[in-house]
């Protein structure tokens, strides 16, 4: 189409120049070469906007085309809709339904979760209470540290399953337990103040058959050598003799030490402060620390060794004095931090080492003699005893016991 408008716009330009060029003649064939050569540009222009117009109506034509696909792509038929619509409205009864029961299942969930917290509740303050009743019936003087992480690890065990114990109420339960350890400690007391009246009385009774057997030893003592002074005397018939001076010398030495024991067994606080150790059974560095009224003081060393630890005790120190209490108790609180036993401090361990102690005795006793180290001869010999030795030994202990064991037969 294009190419006939360009051959008849081709063919009227040229009837036109030839009409020109002959009405005109020569002298116009310049100007309308001119004109027709602007015609002709101008016609090329238009052909090329011409062409550019057609481009654009085709990418519109193209894009219109898309566009009534996509609208056609997105039309929905009435059935379609009918169909989509009864979709959505069984899909929506059955949301309805799944809702109403999962509020039902909620209900439901909510009730049986307080019925649950009401039981854990009820099984944490059951628990609670056993526990708290088993221990404080379960404590004793020296048990108090043990008791009271029982109680913390049943309170914790409560939180763990979901019964609240709150810090106020453990406080309280602990302060209880502290007040049924005081009763515990108070009973305790008042039963080993008991035993120690009963050993006092017992210590005071051995103390007195002591006295008298030493006086009545003074006393056969003193007799005799009245009786042996008296022979001297006869025989002499008031001459001098130095038999009679010595008689005379023993008779007022005996008086003297009758005196001295009848003096010390009326006197209240007098006796022996001893300072001991046994490393085979508590190991170096432990003393124990006591007092004895026995005028044989050693008596009641060898009755701490005898059944209730394997090894006997050593000696480091044994003071006589007037006030045995004053020094005991000073020994005692200077050594407290050292006991051993820290839940009965009436227990006389202490760790330590002798020199301390010696300087705690001469800061209230004057100088004293003291041996550093102790002797723990059975201990070290335990140590280094040999299997035959031990079993020589046994069968010597074995062989008594046979022969104890006749002898009550025969009996």
């Amino acid at each position: 189409m294009l190419a006939v408008i360009a051959f008849l716009i081709g063919v009227a330009i040229g009837s036109g120049f030839m009409l020109v060029w002959g009405l005109e003649g020569r002298r116009g064939v310049r100007a309308e070469h001119r004109r027709l050569a602007e015609l002709q540009q101008k016609f090329v222009g238009d052909q090329q906007a011409l062409e550019r117009r057609r481009e654009e109506l085709e990418r519109q034509r193209r894009e219109l085309k898309a566009q009534e696909a996509a609208i056609k792509s997105g039309f929905v038929t009435l059935t379609d809709l009918r169909k989509e619509n009864a979709l959505l409205k069984r899909d929506l009864q059955n949301i309805d339904v799944n809702l109403n029961k999962l509020e039902l299942d909620r209900d439901q969930d909510r009730e049986a979760q307080k019925a649950l917290n009401e039981k854990v509740a009820e099984t944490g303050r059951l628990y609670l209470k056993d526990n708290v009743k088993w221990i404080g019936s379960s404590i004793s003087a020296n048990n108090f540290t043990a008791c009271k992480q029982r109680l913390l690890k049943v309170i914790e065990q409560c939180r763990g399953i979901g019964f609240e114990v709150s810090d106020q109420q453990q406080a309280e339960l602990v302060a209880d337990l502290q007040k049924e350890f005081e009763k515990a400690v108070r009973a305790a007391f008042e039963r080993e103040e008991q035993a120690r009246i009963k050993a006092q009385i017992r210590e005071e009774q051995l103390r007195e058959k002591e006295v008298d057997r030493e006086l009545k030893q003074l006393e056969r003592e003193r007799a005799a050598i009245q009786a042996a002074l008296d022979k001297a005397l006869a025989e002499a018939r008031d001459e001098h003799s130095v038999e009679v001076e010595r008689l005379k010398a023993r008779l007022a030495e005996a008086e003297e030490k009758s005196q001295r024991a009848i003096s010390q067994a009326q006197m209240t606080k007098s006796g022996n402060v001893y300072v001991i150790s046994n490393i085979g059974s508590f190991g170096e560095g432990v003393f124990k620390i006591g007092m004895t009224r026995r005028l044989e003081p050693m008596d009641r060393i060898r009755e701490l060794g005898d059944a209730s630890v394997p090894f006997p005790f050593d000696v480091h120190m044994m003071i006589s004095c007037d006030d045995a209490p004053t020094l005991e108790n000073a020994l005692h609180q200077a050594f407290h931090k050292t006991r051993l036993n820290k839940m009965k401090p009436r227990k006389e361990f202490y760790r330590t080492d002798i020199d301390a102690v010696r300087r705690i005795v001469e800061e209230n006793h004057a100088e004293v003699q003291y041996v550093a180290d102790p002797e723990a001869l059975e201990y070290r010999q335990s140590l280094t005893m040999s299997d035959d030795d031990e079993e020589f030994i046994e069968g010597v202990y074995e062989k008594l016991d046979q022969g104890k064991e006749g002898h009550t037969d025969d009996e």
